[in-house]
C-alpha cells in the first residue's frame, strides 16, 4: 500500500487495482484513481473511470479494464 497513508486518500492503478505512490498517481492521471480520504461506504460492484473519476456502467467498465477501477 505505497500511496495510502493513515487518512486514506492514496492513488490506485486502474490497470492493477494496487495502490501506487502519490508521485506516480499525479504523473499518470489517465490510469490512476485518487481514493477518497477517510472511511467510505461500500459501493458494491460499481466501476469508476480513471479518466474522469465518475462512476460508469458495468458494461463500460468491463469493456475498458485499463481505464476503469472496480469499487468493491
Amino acid at each position: 500500500m505505497a500511496g495510502k497513508g493513515k487518512g486514506g486518500g492514496g492513488f490506485r492503478s486502474a490497470n492493477s487495482g494496487r495502490y501506487v505512490t502519490k508521485a506516480y498517481g499525479k504523473s499518470h492521471p489517465r490510469t490512476t484513481v485518487k481514493e477518497a480520504p477517510g472511511k467510505s461506504g461500500s459501493t458494491g460492484g460499481s466501476y469508476r473511470s480513471a479518466v474522469s473519476g465518475r462512476f460508469v456502467t458495468a458494461k463500460y467498465g468491463k469493456a475498458n479494464p485499463k481505464t476503469t477501477v472496480r469499487e468493491k
